[in-house]
């Protein structure tokens, strides 16, 4: 069987999936959610959900590190992976061996359309399309009020989520406003951050662990807006998660 990823890749698949390596960890999480927790045989160190992930299963790395002698050791049938969450060179040097089947996703849509793919492919298209008709449900009725956002992942220097990033989708989709127009992961200073007046500052809880201090310094630059520490993989995790995603947001 040949099939197309979602970075138009053609892969082959010879037999039936049984022995998966994730190197992502939202697409873990989703794995296990469609009952495939039994195949899934290697995961990465950052694989955190469900518990048993990094438990039961062989660690192979990172997600920009794989261990390559290990990968072998498993002999995957299919090995699945993010054309952000990975780094080009590793991808290519598994995929001479292995099926690798790449997502690639930047709005709502690509999400849903990963989790029927990845139903389709591991042969769990029912459970995959009865989790993206509750997900699309959930999400249909979720609109906040209007705000001007800034949704920050890093500092020293800040680096804020913009367009052409899942994380501006879900902010879009949810009826806020991303303040940061410029593509993927701008720096930011902290002139630059004032300038753009934010009514709502959203500091993530990764990649970078902001705390309570930081609230402190934001709120200083930037008296006239709330500023709030929120769980990064609520906005970043496309797969199974965004099913507690709108529960989450409206609690904000």
């Amino acid at each position: 069987m040949i099939l197309q990823d979602q970075m138009k890749r053609s892969i082959r698949l010879t037999v039936l999936v049984r022995r998966i390596v994730s190197l992502v960890p939202s697409q873990t999480e989703l794995l296990f959610d469609l009952g495939l927790g039994d195949r899934v045989v290697g995961v990465t160190k950052f694989c955190v959900h469900p518990n048993e992930a990094k438990k039961t299963k062989t660690i192979v790395g990172g997600t920009k590190k794989f261990w390559f002698d290990v990968i072998d050791h498993l002999n995957p049938d299919l090995i699945i992976g993010n054309k952000e969450e990975n780094y080009e060179e590793g991808i290519a040097r598994l995929a001479s061996k292995y099926p690798v089947w790449m997502s690639d996703i930047v709005t709502f849509d690509d999400a849903l359309d990963m989790i029927r793919a990845v139903g389709h492919i591991t042969q769990t298209t029912v459970e995959a399309n009865a989790l993206t008709s509750k997900i699309e449900l959930g999400w249909s009725t979720l609109r906040l009020a209007t705000q001007r956002v800034v949704y920050l992942i890093w500092q020293e220097p800040w680096m804020a989520a913009g367009a052409g990033t899942f994380i501006h989708s879900v902010i879009e989709k949810i009826g806020w406003h991303n303040a940061i127009e410029a593509p993927r992961y701008p720096a930011l200073t902290d002139d630059e951050l004032i300038r753009l007046s934010p009514g709502l500052i959203l500091l993530s809880s990764e990649p970078y662990p902001f705390r309570e201090p930081h609230l402190a310094r934001l709120r200083q630059l930037c008296p006239g807006a709330q500023v709030k520490l929120v769980d990064g993989e609520m906005f970043s995790w496309y797969g199974s998660r965004m099913l507690n995603a709108p529960a989450y947001f409206k609690s904000l």
